[in-house]
């Protein structure tokens, strides 16, 4: 498995010393790398130095994800959010999905706001053991055989509550996110998919994410994609 994802912290202290000039630029040139889910959405990722909200974090840097609204919006903000911070731990930096936070300037983009993410040098460890991961098993959140999905269940989640299943099927990945009353906890559902799907795509030598005429239903859930 990526050794990342078997390490990666959520990091919620931080010394508030600005990165270098350098390293902010490595930043913005991963920014420009990163691979969408859904290629024909519009999103953008700006970088803030202050966020406002419930749970906010004090850190150096933030970036701030906007979106037109489209369905599939949000599950392709966590995929592309995920390589970011899956982009940070591997660089040395902290970093941690603010699922509350909005920026402090409404002008910082043109589109929606999604989400925000912190970022800047930890001021606690930076990465852990798998076995302080507290995770749902795989026969909680899965069924069927496919090494992918171990990715899958060490992803984060919005409140840790791994709102998601999959289904394992011939070299498929069937994916369901479950039925949320509540809207705010059913768009961080929705980025909790895409965050899991990065941690499945960084596992797969070809990767691809269709949604399938057949695919079985579940009670209970929502059927979000296949990774084929």
């Amino acid at each position: 498995m990526n050794e990342t994802i078997r390490k990666r912290k959520s990091i919620r202290k931080y010394g508030l010393t600005p990165l270098d000039a350098a390293a902010l630029e490595k930043v913005r040139e991963q920014i420009k790398n990163v691979k969408p889910l859904c290629h024909d959405i519009k999103y953008s990722i700006e970088i803030a130095g202050k966020t406002k909200g419930m749970f906010n974090i004090k850190a150096p840097h933030y970036l701030i994800f906007g979106s037109e609204e489209k369905d599939g919006a949000y599950e392709n903000i966590g995929f592309i959010g995920q390589q970011l911070d899956l982009f940070f731990s591997e660089a040395g930096f902290g970093s941690c999905w603010l699922g509350a936070a909005k920026p402090e300037d409404k002008e910082v983009s043109a589109l929606p706001h999604v989400i925000c993410m912190s970022f800047g040098k930890p001021a606690e460890r930076l990465h852990r053991d798998i076995s302080e991961f507290k995770r749902k098993t795989l026969a909680e959140i899965s069924e069927g055989a496919d090494p992918r999905l171990e990715a899958a269940r060490l992803a984060p989640s919005g409140m840790n509550a791994q709102n998601w299943y999959f289904t394992a099927e011939n070299g498929k990945i069937h994916c369901y996110r479950k039925k949320v009353p509540l809207e705010f906890m059913n768009k961080l559902s929705c980025i909790d998919m895409g965050i899991a799907l990065c941690h499945i795509a960084e596992e797969s030598d070809n990767f691809s994410f269709v949604k399938e005429a057949g695919a079985p239903a579940l009670k209970k859930f929502i059927y979000t994609g296949t990774v084929v």
